[in-house]
């Protein structure tokens, strides 16, 4: 028989006439797998609503917008944050499903959401700087736990 990697443990009542059997699942990195695709969805969450206030915004533009990355049109920045939500919400839901091709297309992903990160950083800096965070612990869960399990 394979070892799964899930642990059953029996437990007896103080008669021990009664049998329950607990069974825990040890797979490490299961955690990690779980914070990453959660992270990556929230992150696709946080794009696409950036992009729905990109599109709907008619106000005056902010002074430093014409030295922005992607020049001084508020509609690129909206469409580049709709398609970086929607790659985003795309790996969350395959790296839950945990398939191997899931794996390097949330790596991808979370490369996308820290450099998108990046055309905040002059307005917002802190969360700028957290969101590039989280996408480094993304890429960390990604690469250290999101490989094929070792069958023994």
């Amino acid at each position: 028989m394979a070892d799964t990697g899930l642990q059953t443990t029996a437990l007896t009542t103080p008669t021990g006439s009664d049998r329950l059997e607990v069974v825990y699942d040890d797979g490490l990195g299961t955690g990690w797998l779980f914070f990453a695709g959660t992270i990556l969805g929230l992150a696709g969450l946080m794009r696409i609503v950036d992009s729905i206030w990109a599109f709907r915004f008619h106000g005056s533009l902010p002074d430093g917008l014409q030295d922005g990355v992607l020049g001084s049109n508020l509609k690129n920045y909206a469409w580049t944050w709709l398609i970086v939500g929607a790659i985003l919400l795309a790996s969350s839901f395959l790296v839950l499903t945990r398939s191997q091709f899931a794996r390097w297309v949330g790596l991808i992903g979370a490369a996308i959401a820290g450099l998108s990160a990046m055309t905040w950083m002059p307005y917002y800096p802190i969360w700028a700087l957290t969101y590039v965070g989280m996408a480094v612990l993304v890429f960390y869960a990604l690469a250290a736990h999101g490989g094929r399990q070792a069958v023994n």
